[in-house]
Formats: structure tokens, sequence, C-alpha cells
């Protein structure tokens, strides 16, 4: 119809809030909604509290899911939330259980120092450690580390954090010790991020802003003839013949300080026979505690004639199951200072030193090996060093090739006891200096291995 006035497009009713709308909203006498649709709803409580919730179903059950207030919540911020709800709602995600899982996570992240999770590091792998190395290892942790970041979450540990820690370590000359403790942070960062509550390991990189280590390398003589002068020199010192004996029974067997040191008179076979040995146990070799605890891992050192002489002389100064015992405590042995202070005093510091013999006897050997064209002694001479070899045969071969083990120490003692007095007469030598009381194992009063000093009767004028 011509000039006839067109009405107006009726309004679209619709349910969705404004921001103006909310910040308005009053409290009333009883709690009310204030709907945004899709089930989202500000609650407006008597207190004035306004609660963003939003309404789902989820199965036959009708629940309802909390999302902050207002105005700490914005209006957009609310309708985020609702569609990250919805979304996992289509995935079959209960929107409610999902955020309790969130908030607890989030509980046990904060919760989680560096400490803490380093203690339950410790405490899953020091089972299989021997005591002492545990103790070195949790020592060092309560020392360096705990001190500077243990309070910290442990998110919060970064790479800058973890130089302040090895920083002064290092700069008291102990490199190597540095990078040992930052392994030890690294693995506990792999459990943190095995366990989701870190997301990488800061102390992965620290390691190349370290100084590099130097391999450490025992003072050793490396030919048969110095290695004679070594015996002749300490064996000439005052000192008690049990240091003497342990000393040349080192020289001439190449095992660790503390193998001989800690020897009983029950590890040794067929000292009378044909092929006298030394059986080893596995708790008394340096090994992992795994293997420490596994008879198989027994070592078997076979005796030169030379090495049984200088048993049987230490036997006849010690009556208990310990053949180098200290002097003072019968039930203890010597200890490794013992036979190093003999050392420095005949003046082998920098020269040689009682681990040295392992080097010595190798060099020496080996050189000989490839002279004469031995194939296959190299290997032999790594099996007498006790030198862990890679493969489960290996592990379990200890006892291997002893026709040629037991050639190779009687060739070794031959070469090293040429011009050398007999163990028996170390029994009779020098036991003190004329100034006791600057020398002993436990001090005063005691001799180079800790014999009591006789004092000569004071003379009248």
């Amino acid at each position: 119809m011509t000039g006839a006035s067109v009405p107006p497009a009726p309004v679209k009713k619709t349910d969705k809030l404004s921001a103006l709308a909310c910040q308005k909203a009053a409290p009333r006498e009883k709690p009310y909604k204030l709907s945004d649709g899709k089930g989202l709803y500000l609650e407006v409580l008597p207190s004035g509290v306004k609660s963003w919730r939003w309404k789902y179903r989820i199965g036959p059950k009708e629940k309802r899911l909390v999302f902050g207030t207002f105005p700490d919540v914005k209006l957009s911020e609310a309708r985020e939330l609702r569609e990250d709800a919805a979304r996992q709602l289509r995935q079959g995600i209960d929107p409610s259980v999902h955020k309790v899982q969130r908030a607890a996570e989030h509980v046990a992240r904060a919760g989680s120092t560096f400490e803490t999770v380093a203690r339950d590091w410790y405490a899953s792998q020091a089972p299989a450690w021997s005591k002492r190395y545990a103790k070195i290892v949790i020592d060092s942790l309560e020392k360096d580390v705990f001190p500077k970041i243990g309070k910290l979450p442990i998110r919060d540990v970064t790479t800058p954090l973890v130089l302040k820690v090895l920083r002064p370590i290092e700069q008291r000359g102990a490199v190597e010790t540095a990078h040992r403790v930052r392994q030890r942070i690294s693995e506990v960062f792999a459990l943190a991020v095995g366990s989701g509550i870190a997301d990488g390991d800061p102390a992965a990189i620290a390691g190349k802003a370290l100084g590099k280590v130097r391999k450490r390398q025992f003072p050793a003589v490396r030919s048969i003839e110095a290695a004679r002068e070594v015996l002749e020199v300490t064996e000439a010192q005052p000192g008690h013949p049990l240091t003497k004996l342990a000393s040349r029974l080192l020289a001439l067997t190449s095992v660790r300080s503390q193998i001989v040191r800690g020897a009983i008179r029950s590890e040794f076979e067929d000292l009378d026979g044909a092929e006298p040995l030394w059986r080893v146990p596995a708790a008394r070799m340096k090994l992992i505690q795994e293997r420490k605890d596994d008879p198989a891992m027994e070592f078997l050192v076979p005796l030169s004639r030379q090495a049984v002489a200088v048993l049987r002389a230490a036997m006849t100064l010690s009556n208990g199951p310990l053949i180098f015992r200290s002097v003072r405590l019968a039930r203890n042995p010597i200890s490794d200072a013992t036979i190093s202070k003999v050392y420095r005093e005949a003046g082998l510091s920098g020269k040689h030193v009682p681990h040295g013999w392992r080097s010595t006897f190798s060099t020496i050997m080996n050189e000989l090996a490839e002279a004469k064209n031995r194939v296959g002694d190299r290997a032999i001479i790594d099996l007498m060093l006790a030198h862990v070899q890679q493969g489960v045969e290996a592990t379990y071969n200890r006892a291997a090739y002893m026709p040629r083990r037991r050639e190779i120490a009687q060739e070794w003692a031959d070469m090293l006891t040429e011009g050398l007095a007999p163990p028996e007469s170390l029994l009779d030598g020098p036991r003190q200096r004329p100034n006791p009381a600057s020398h002993g194992e436990r001090g005063r009063g005691h001799g180079a291995a800790g014999a009591p000093v006789r004092k000569e009767p004071r003379r009248k004028a």
C-alpha cells in the first residue's frame, strides 16, 4: 500500500549479558542469576559476591562448575573458560574433575622444592651404592647444594642458579667434584621431569661452563730399576715391619691399597702348595653395591713365591685374622696414611706413591709383552688389575686365564725383587727415628707405623 508506513522490525530478544549489567547487578535478599547463555550465568549472593558458574550435563547428571568471581574474572574471560570446558566435555572429559586434577598438580609443583625431589632421588638410588659412596653423595648435596637452592621450588631453579652452586666448588680447586655435583643435580631433574614437576634440566648445559677435568694420575716410576729402588729406599726407612711388608706385598700383587691392608688369613689358599691363591671377596672390591653382594664377583690373585714369603713373614707378627693390623688397635688395619708416610719420608713425593704400583706393573709388563710379541697379554694384565670390562661374560670371567696370570705374576716378582733382601730381614729393621715425637700412625710417642717408642733412661751428669 502506497504511502503506508512500514512498522519497525521486532527487536530480537537476547539473554547475553553486558559488562555494565554485571557491574550494576545489586545484591538482593536471596541469591539470583543473570544468564549469559549456553549454561553460563553470574550468580549474585546477598553478600554482594558475584561468581561465574556454568551448568552442564554429563550423562544423566547435571553439574555446576565455578570459574571465579566478578570482576576478578571478566565477562570475556568467563566466556573463554566456558568454551574451554565445553570442548573438554565434547572430548568425554568431565571439566570439574579436570579442574581438580589441575589444581592438585599445581599444589604438587608448588610444594616440590629441589631438596624434597633430591632426597626422593637419593632414597631411590642409595640401595645400589656402597655405604661409603652413599655418604659422599648426600654429604655433597647437604654441604654444597641444599643451602643455596634446596628451598626453591624445583621449577624455579635456573642454569645461573646451578652455576652459583658449582662455582665455589670449582674455585676451591675441586673441579672434578664440581662436575660430579652437576651430574647429581642433573639426575635429580631427570626424576622431576619424569614426574611432571619440571620441564627441563637447567644443569645439563652448566657443565660446559666449568673447567675441564684433568685426568688423575698417581705418581709412579716407569722402569724396573726405578721400581726396585723404590722398595730399597722405603724399606731402609725406620718403620714397623708390618708397614714395610704391606708395601712389598702391594708392589708384588698390584692390588689396591685397601685390599692389602684389609687382608685376612682365611682369604689365602694353598700357601704351601704349587698354586697359592688370594681369594678377595667381592665385598672388599671396588664395585657398585649390586656387584659387591654377588659372590661370583670375587677377585682371584695368583701369588708368586715372593708374595707368599711376604705373607709368611707378616703372619708371624699377627695372631688374629687381620694380617696387617694397626699396632695400637689390633682389630683395625694399618691406615693408608701409614704406608704413604714411609714413601714421603723416603723422598718419593711426586715420584711414586703406594697406589702407583698398579701403573708401574701395567707399564713395565705391557712394554715387555710388546717387546716379546706376546699377543693377548694386554687384556690379561688388565684383568690382573681388576679393571672392569664390558659385557656379562667379561664381568663374570674374573678367574679366567689363571695359568698365564700366574706366569706373569711370577715373572714380575722375579724382576722386582732381584737383589732385594728377603722379607724376613724386614722383621729386624729399624722401627723408629731419632725424633719419634714427629712420627707415627697415632701421633706423639709412636714410630712410623705406630710402634711404641722406648725412651732411654736419663743419665745423671
